[in-house]
């Protein structure tokens, strides 16, 4: 019989395998490689992408840096011109205030009704004065609870007091609040 030696045909088989596998081991090795190499430059474009609109954008802040600063500064100058119309809106009121306060009195005062005294301190104002009856101290009281420039205004007594001769008089103290009427109304009067 004849002996046929068939170890090379398996090593030359096996070797063919092997080859075979190695090329497709090499061929997911290419195809890997290219797919990270396709997904990085999609990366590095993206970040390429992200940097040049960074750094437009750092151009844009840049060339309106002057105008954000003068708009910076326009802010500050308008806030600290408002303060200043402010101040001077409560010293024009609080100027008015004693010359309109006097001037409602002077209005409220009913005639054969005369102020002996007139006394401030802070918001509160005394007044000391003499009537020819107790009914025109009463229209006095209702005319400064009607006024704007009078809160809490308040009757502390009267008394009758012997005057010149036979005529007798009507003493009476009030004391009241000064109030700061709103501003409107203060502009009403300044136009009228």
């Amino acid at each position: 019989m004849i002996e046929v030696n068939l170890l090379p045909v398996r090593e030359a088989r096996r070797a063919a395998d092997f080859r075979q596998q190695l090329m497709q081991l090499l061929l997911v090795v290419l195809i890997v490689m290219g797919g990270i190499g396709f997904v990085h430059s999609e990366i590095r474009e993206r970040v390429q992408l992200s940097q040049s609109r960074v750094a437009q954008m750092q151009r844009d802040i840049d060339q309106f840096k002057p105008q954000l600063e003068q708009v910076a500064g326009f802010r500050k100058k308008k806030s600290q011109l408002e303060k200043k119309i402010g101040v001077i809106d409560d010293l024009d009121r609080a100027r008015g205030g004693p010359v309109r306060v006097m001037s409602e009195l002077a209005a409220k005062t009913p005639k054969r009704l005369w102020l002996v005294s007139v006394s401030t301190k802070g918001r509160k104002i005394h007044l000391k004065g003499e009537s020819m009856d107790n009914e025109l101290v009463a229209v006095f009281l209702r005319g400064l609870s009607d006024s704007k420039y009078f809160t809490d205004v308040d009757l502390n007594g009267t008394r009758l007091e012997g005057g010149d001769g036979d005529m007798r008089v009507v003493s009476f103290e009030i004391t009241a609040s000064i109030a700061n009427p709103k501003p409107d109304d203060g502009q009403s009067e300044k136009k009228s």
